[in-house]
Order: C-alpha cells, then structure tokens, then sequence
C-alpha cells in the first residue's frame, strides 16, 4: 500500500556534504528504494542538501554539533536560528498531509516532541550510545511509542537502555552502482569520516608495518586531527583520494585487496563495510559494534582485536585467504536495497 513519507534528515549538515557521515548514504538509498516501491517521499533538510531524483526542501538556519564531537555530560544545548528546530517547525505544520514522519536527527528536541505531533514519527537512530541527557529522552519515548525506534544492528542497541525496544533493520545498497573486482591491486583502502573516533592513524601504522600502500577515502571533519596524522607518519605510505561519488568511490574501492575498518567507538553499523563487500573486497575490522555483525571472520574478511594494530598487520597477511566472490555474494543476500526496503517496510507497517 503507497504510503506519503516526510524525512527528516540530520541537522549537522546538508545532504552531499559528506558531514552526516554514513547516514547520508542511508537517506539517500531510503528514497530510492521507497519511491521506486511507490511511495510518495519528501525529505526536509538544511540549506544547500541535494539528491539526484529526491524532493528536498532546504530549510535555512544554523547547524547543530555532532553527538560524537560532545562528551556524555554536555547538556542539551540548541544554536540560535537552529536549523532543526526550524525543520521540526515546518514538518509540523504540514504533518497532516503524510502518513509518516522518519526522523534521522540523532538530537534530543526531535524525540521530546514525538508526543505532540498526530502523525507517528518513526525514529532511525543513526549511532550508539553517546548523551545521557539523549538517552534519557529516548528512552522515555521508546516507552512510550514501543514500536517506533530503529536501528542498524543489535551491537547498536545494546548501547542503549532501551534496547528491547529498537528494531534492527541494517542497511542496504544499490549494488548495480558497484562492479565486482576479483584481481585487485597491491593497495588497501580506508573510507569513512576522518574524525578522532575513527581511529585513522591506525590503519595508517597497519600500512607502514606491511609496506602496503593506503588509499584514504572520506570528508576530512577534523583537520587539526588529519594534520597530526601527517606529521607523526611522515614516510607511511597514504595517499588522500578525497571525498568521491560513489561512481568514482567504488572504481578505485574495487581494486584493493581490503578495507581497513578501525572504529574506537561501537560503530552502528558501517555502510563503507557493505559497499566494499559489494566490490569483492574483503574487510578487517576490529571485533566490535556493527562491523562485528557484517563480516564474518574468515570468510569475508576478519575480525581482530580491537585496538591492536598488531592484529591488523597480521590479518592484512592473510587477505589472500578470502574468497572475494563470497563477499559480493553476501551483500547481495543481506544488503541490497530489495531486502533492506522489505525490513524497513514491514517496520512502517507495524506501527502505522
């Protein structure tokens, strides 16, 4: 059955930017996969956000601080002309027209003001545990409106005290957008923001340890952090690729032996784990968060210890092991866009 859906997308910055990190590759396969099924979407988002094929309405106003830049202790803290407040002002007013409300802001005034709309806002929530104050809200929501929370993996929401009530949707990928590659190159890759939560520096000792070139793939967000990096691996043998559509992402993605995944924080989930599985290229990940629960160790990559770039450098080694057609095979059973718009169709609809 069609169903009229309002997103309401991150407001730490605009879509394309790069600055929402995975969940902006989320949104974008979100409308995709439900417009193709029918339904009729519209996004609302802040200024400057772009889609191909999405109707998008910007929405100007200041943006928020990223959750992970904040420690647990920082209070609710809101900008002037806040950018989601004037969203949520906006969604407000024309709610009677949609079916649904999904909410992708991982802020807590989106959550605190589910009780007075009259259209059910379903909330994706993006990341792990990260704000008591945040926590505290959801929670509260999450018992009241039971059904109405998703996340990405079980990893994810055991993070939370209200973890009974997520539901695990994962993600998915349109993987005609990725060509398999089963003869790759003599380089490893590493893709996602470049943040201090996400531990670059230590894929990039892991490269000089195995004398194996390292392309860096991602938003730089931390630029001070990036710089550092730098100055302390001056002969590390990187390369920055930028910060590419997925066109240009996965045309170099393909060709290396693997992709190097070292989270310091539990990760939600890991869409670059997908989209690198989706070209045949295995993936060494620390064993924890959602990486834990995408590759399976042996077979389409492998899981160390976290922390240990000792352990890195060894499972490096030992790529060759990997079958890389069993890497494409499991994105397209698990993550294609087909089997994610069934999970999350079916969470809508039992809540709607």
């Amino acid at each position: 059955m069609m169903k009229k859906v309002l997103i309401l997308s991150t407001p730490v910055g605009a879509l394309s930017s790069g600055i929402g990190g995975g969940v902006e590759l989320t949104i974008y396969n979100l409308i995709q996969e439900m417009q193709g099924r029918g339904h009729i979407i519209k996004v609302i988002a802040p200024k400057g956000s772009f889609f191909d094929h999405a109707d998008i309405i910007e929405i100007e106003g200041n943006l928020h601080t990223p959750a992970q830049t904040q420690s647990r202790q920082t209070p609710v803290i809101m900008p002037d002309n806040s950018v989601l407040a004037n969203m949520l002002d906006y969604a407000y007013q024309i709610q009677s027209e949609y079916d649904v409300i999904v909410n992708f802001a991982f802020d807590w005034l989106p959550f605190y003001l589910t009780p007075f709309f009259s259209t059910a806002i379903a909330h994706f929530i993006s990341m792990g545990s990260l704000s008591d104050s945040l926590d505290q809200i959801m929670g509260k929501i999450a018992t009241r409106f039971p059904y109405q929370f998703g996340v990405y993996t079980k990893s994810q929401a055991d993070t939370f005290p209200f973890a009974d009530k997520c539901q695990c949707l994962g993600s998915g990928i349109d993987l005609s957008l990725y060509q398999f590659q089963p003869q790759p190159k003599k380089q490893l890759a590493w893709l996602g923001r470049i943040a201090p939560e996400k531990a670059l520096e230590d894929a990039v000792k892991a490269s000089e340890i195995t004398n194996i070139p390292l392309l860096i793939f991602g938003k730089i967000q931390d630029q001070e952090y990036w710089q550092t990096i730098q100055n302390q691996h001056p002969s590390a043998p990187i390369k920055y690729q930028g910060f590419l559509s997925t066109k240009d992402l996965q045309a170099q993605l393909r060709d290396c032996l693997g992709l190097i995944m070292t989270p310091r924080w539990v990760e939600a989930f890991g869409n670059v784990a997908i989209e690198a599985l989706a070209c045949g290229v295995p993936v060494i990940s620390y064993a924890r968060g959602g990486p834990a629960e995408i590759v399976t160790d042996g077979k389409t990559g492998f899981l160390v210890t976290p922390d240990s770039v000792e352990d890195l450098a060894i499972a490096i080694q030992r790529l060759p092991e990997i079958n890389r057609y069993d890497c494409r095979q499991v994105a397209e059973d698990v993550y294609s866009l087909t089997a994610w718009g069934n999970r999350f169709e079916s969470w809508l609809d039992s809540f709607i």
